[in-house]
């Protein structure tokens, strides 16, 4: 069975990895094929699930993206609820859930509202397991839950931040540890470090106009280039540089699995 829970939002989100838009560039793999791993794998264990969504911008559009791939699958949620924006107002979502049972819960929210969902859902019995798209915020959402984040899973779009197997996450490390502590290694500040490496060389081949335009073309100039083993792909009709996506779990002593 699938469920949905997410929280109302006003977001312009909704373009990014669906419409080409000229002066919008997306460095991650767009939170919709994140949700779809999260359906696939769902479907590979043939469960079913409940979907929390974030009703508005962001959230409509994850939700119709996540029920466009169960029906490609002869499949549908069996129960669908929100949650307001910015509040942990989630007992008629757990109930509405809850009520029909599914095997897992996609949820598509900010890391308050997941973990008082998360919670409260399992307090009213519920066993099955929760999937998090990646902004969420994987530390925020584990130093939220404590303990309670134990088997919680999240999708991500950057390789882990602890496994020092890539040349990427070895220089993000020495750059974290240059920081003097001001920065933490996690995925977001990775996601950040990335982000900015991938900017610097879009401003270095823009040349010197200055400008959005001059920027925008520079990105696209980098073409497929790897950055310490990540592979980024721009061009004039592609503005999202990768699709990258992975899932970890997260533990009850705030580590992140992958």
């Amino acid at each position: 069975m699938h469920g949905l829970i997410g929280e109302e939002e006003e977001h312009g989100a909704i373009l990014i990895g669906t419409i080409f838009a000229e002066l919008i560039v997306e460095m991650a793999a767009d939170t919709i094929v994140a949700a779809l791993i999260h359906v696939d794998i769902v479907e590979a264990g043939e469960t079913e699930s409940g979907v929390e969504w974030i009703g508005g911008g962001t959230g409509v559009f994850l939700l119709d993206g996540v029920t466009a791939a169960l029906a490609k699958l002869d499949s549908k949620p069996v129960a669908i609820a929100s949650v307001e924006r910015n509040t942990v107002d989630v007992a008629a979502a757990v109930a509405t859930i809850n009520a029909a049972t599914p095997d897992a819960v996609v949820q598509i929210s900010a890391y308050k509202t997941c973990a008082a969902y998360i919670r409260a859902a399992r307090k009213a019995g519920y066993g099955g397991q929760f999937f998090n798209v990646s902004f969420v915020g994987t530390k925020a959402l584990s130093d939220e839950l404590g303990k309670d984040a134990a088997g919680v899973v999240v999708s991500q779009v950057v390789p882990s931040p602890f496994v020092q197997s890539s040349l990427l996450v070895r220089e993000y490390t020495e750059a974290v540890l240059k920081s003097g502590g001001t920065v933490s290694a996690n995925y977001s500040t990775l996601e950040g470090y990335l982000a900015a490496r991938v900017m610097v060389e879009g401003l270095r081949r823009g040349g010197t106009k200055g400008s959005r335009e001059g920027l925008i073309a520079g990105l696209e100039a980098i073409g497929s280039q790897s950055f310490g083993g990540f592979n980024v792909n721009f061009s004039k009709s592609g503005h999202v540089a990768s699709s990258f996506v992975e899932l970890s779990m997260l533990t009850g002593d705030g580590r992140v699995r992958t």
